[in-house]
């Protein structure tokens, strides 16, 4: 029964946790493996859930620090373990700052919501705040979910979930080591202010980046349309003149411009983006002024021979090659000179009698 008695109250938490310790480790494992299956597939895939149970002092501590006062004042009797919504807590750390609020849609939607504190709101609504930003969940399983078998044993648990970004997160940690915010010199607490904006400045500019990085890759991927459309490669997308099409041609190559060709010519091969990126990097480095309109020209004109030398290799008992290294040949095909050490001896001595074989070695 609830009371005034703190020593009482804090007997009785303390036997309710170690009571209860075992159920709250599998209440933990229960709430996360769910949550991860929410969160495996689509645009979520990269956020993590971790969860721990708070440690039992330090939950008496927070009481003391946040209730015991105001309801030993207003004379309101209290259990200690109704006041901590976080014995149980849950964490997931993601990308972006605009998945935040698309995440706690989709675990909301799997759990009874108790409260929301949205901190983002919090201090953004303010001038000369600074601190740790997330959204913060107490949840507890809805009743559909806490009558099957392999919850029931939790359903009496509620847990708290913050949901922040890897920005965030680091801020929250370093946040909790400055053991002075509050009743501080003036240039002390600009210095911390000006570091709680330097670190949303990092998490608004990989927000964009990543946005920008959609665009370019969506530039490129029209740009090459326009140009596929010109010489009667791709269906057309609308009017396509000459002196729209030229400068295209002659555009620097990137990696942007290199991932639309090459998946053009390697449809089902998933090139990863790192890979990408230091790939059109070394052909930069060996041709710095290279078009996307040159590299294209190398594919084209040399794909035919680099397949059917690839189709000899396997039919020899040879492991074959992926699409980089079809991409090597084709661009030492292409230009021997420039490209010769994109190819290793051993494959570029294959490839050369292969072709000379074949009669197909360039002129």
């Amino acid at each position: 029964m609830p009371s005034l008695d703190f020593d009482a109250e804090k007997e009785a938490f303390r036997a309710f946790y170690d009571d209860n310790a075992q159920k709250l480790d599998g209440a933990i494992a229960s709430f996360l493996t769910l949550i991860r299956s929410l969160l495996a597939g689509g645009d979520h895939r990269f956020a993590i859930a971790t969860g721990r149970v708070k440690d039992r002092e330090e939950a008496i501590k927070k009481f003391q620090r946040k209730y015991q006062s105001e309801l030993e004042k207003t004379e309101t009797p209290y259990e200690i373990r109704e006041h901590i919504t976080d014995i149980i807590g849950l964490r997931i750390v993601c990308l972006y700052e605009d998945e935040i609020e698309p995440i706690g849609e989709l675990v909301r939607a799997q759990f009874e919501t108790l409260g929301v504190t949205d901190k983002i709101a919090q201090i953004e609504g303010t001038e000369d705040s600074f601190g740790y930003k997330g959204l913060h969940l107490d949840l507890k399983l809805d009743s559909v979910r806490a009558a099957m078998p392999e919850y029931t044993m939790f359903a009496q648990y509620r847990f708290e979930l913050q949901i922040r970004t890897i920005i965030q997160d680091s801020w929250s940690a370093l946040d909790h080591k400055i053991k002075y915010k509050k009743s501080i010199p003036a240039p002390l607490k600009r210095r911390i202010n000006t570091l709680s904006a330097l670190f949303e400045l990092a998490d608004r500019e990989f927000r964009q980046i990543r946005d920008a990085t959609s665009a370019e890759i969506e530039k490129a991927r029209l740009e090459g349309d326009q140009v596929e459309a010109a010489e009667g490669v791709a269906v057309p997308i609308g009017p396509v003149n000459d002196e729209e099409v030229e400068p295209r041609q002659f555009a620097p190559l990137n990696a942007f411009r290199f991932l639309r060709i090459a998946q053009h010519f390697f449809q089902d091969f998933e090139f990863e983006p790192h890979k990408a990126d230091g790939f059109t990097a070394e052909i930069i480095q060996h041709e710095p002024n290279i078009s996307r309109g040159k590299f294209n020209f190398y594919m084209r004109e040399n794909i035919g021979q680099v397949r059917r030398y690839r189709s000899f290799i396997v039919e020899s008992g040879g492991r074959g090659f992926n699409a980089f290294t079809a991409i090597r040949l084709c661009l030492y095909a292409g230009d021997p000179t420039l490209f010769s050490e994109m190819v290793t001896v051993g494959i570029r001595k294959s490839f050369d009698d292969w072709r000379q074989s074949h009669d197909v070695m360039a002129a």
